[in-house]
């Protein structure tokens, strides 16, 4: 951020410090599209479908920046918390936290390497930027809720926002850690739903039926909005909004397309674990109008 505030303070204005155009944020999400894709292909591992869908909902929290946050201070004390709960998709994590300057971008080459910083599922004890160690699926917004607890005991001003695949809210954990958030009346906590209808084997729909999503949210005392997870101005608008109702911590379900931006990955299950070969990586580049990374 290029605030002067000191380190224990908060600018009203940082979080538009350094707002993007909508246009902009579209070409940050291909960008993080295409290096997830090369990522994957490099290791001949991961997650590429939900690292796609995923991009945009990242490009404008980074980007905007919605997120209050130091690149160059990454354990600024004032930061927002983000945390990816949905951590198969690390890629697409450290691809947005690389072009944000947390990381340096060649290190991105080095993506499951032995020895590594860039594992498999994010770890906070080797990468800047990560605030929680995520994989097993249904433990992020249990963290998130304690994170938004503890800046309340504090009197602390940051918010906490949390990214969960939409097969992971089959996972108990969530709706526990939901019933405490609302019960504490957490209203600078948000949920965000990457609702791409995919999980590993199948729709979520045929697996176990999560609809209607959004009622069951509002019955556990969230203020609840359903948008388009790839439209960038309704995202900025309803980030910008939040939160939705004072004493409600609040969820945002963003309907977006498992393999996004690629023709061959949308919507298709078998790209949940998908890598793409050498000629699908230029094809991907083409489509997204990103020339390759590397």
């Amino acid at each position: 951020m290029t605030s002067q505030s000191s380190s224990t303070e908060r600018s009203s204005d940082e979080p538009t410090a350094r707002a993007h155009l909508p246009e902009e944020l579209r070409s940050l999400a291909n960008q993080i599209r295409l290096c997830a894709m090369t990522m994957t292909h490099h290791a001949q591992l991961g997650h590429t479908g939900g690292d796609l869908s995923a991009a945009d909902i990242l490009a404008v929290l980074y980007g905007a920046p919605i997120l209050q946050h130091r690149a160059e201070e990454a354990q600024w004390p004032q930061r927002d918390r983000f945390i990816l709960s949905k951590g198969h998709c690390a890629a697409a994590l450290y691809s947005v936290l690389a072009l944000r300057g947390f990381l340096p971008f060649a290190e991105l080459r080095t993506f499951m390497d032995p020895l590594s910083r860039l594992n498999g599922h994010p770890d906070r004890n080797k990468l800047p930027g990560v605030e929680a160690n995520t994989g097993p699926l249904g433990h992020g917004l249990p963290i998130a809720v304690g994170c938004a607890l503890a800046a309340r005991m504090r009197g602390e001003s940051w918010k906490t926002f949390v990214l969960t695949g939409d097969g992971e809210l089959q996972e108990g954990s969530n709706w526990e850690a939901a019933m405490s958030a609302q019960h504490y009346e957490i209203d600078s906590l948000t949920v965000i739903v990457d609702r791409n209808g995919l999980q590993q084997g199948d729709f979520t729909e045929k697996t176990i039926r999560m609809n209607p999503l959004a009622a069951k949210w509002s019955a556990f005392g969230f203020a609840v909005e359903e948008v388009d997870g790839h439209n960038i101005a309704t995202l900025l608008d309803v980030f910008r909004r939040l939160p939705f109702q004072p004493g409600k911590p609040s969820c945002i379900i963003c309907h977006t397309i498992k393999g996004k931006g690629v023709s061959f990955a949308e919507n298709e299950p078998a790209w949940h674990h998908g890598v793409p070969t050498a000629e699908q990586l230029r094809q991907a580049s083409a489509e997204l109008g990103v020339e390759l990374i590397w």
